[in-house]
């Protein structure tokens, strides 16, 4: 499974950036799909997780009512839209693949994530 990030960059605080994960493996159903950051000298936390067998989603308390994961099935392709972004929200910023018919609830497992992205920077200026 490859996975392939998008879509980051540097925005002002305040403004929105939209992460992409592609891979032909987001098919229907039988794997989840979470987001990660690691910010400059810290520990890499679980931002958000969608499963693509119940369409379950996860949000880490800092990304809800800003961040969205959505499926595009049609593009094979897992995307975050981050919106109201602040300084403390810069990092690189990962996508992991999970197989299995999986609820959300295990991205909070230290082992998850079969297959990684690369990582994308994302950087936030105030």
């Amino acid at each position: 499974v490859h996975l392939a990030e998008s879509g980051g960059g540097w925005v002002q605080s305040g403004g929105s950036l939209r992460l992409s994960c592609a891979s032909s493996s987001l098919t229907d159903s039988g794997y989840a799909i979470g987001w990660f950051r690691r910010a400059p000298g810290k520990e890499r936390e679980a931002v958000t997780c969608i499963s693509a067998t119940y369409g379950a989603t996860f949000y880490a308390d800092f990304a809800k009512g800003r961040f969205t994961v959505s499926r595009d099935r049609a593009k094979n392709m897992v995307s975050l839209q981050m919106d109201s972004l602040k300084p403390e929200d810069t990092g690189t910023y990962y996508c992991a693949y999970e197989s299995g018919n999986l609820g959300c609830e295990v991205i909070t497992h230290e082992d998850f994530g079969d297959y990684w992205g690369d990582g994308i920077p994302v950087t936030v200026s105030s």
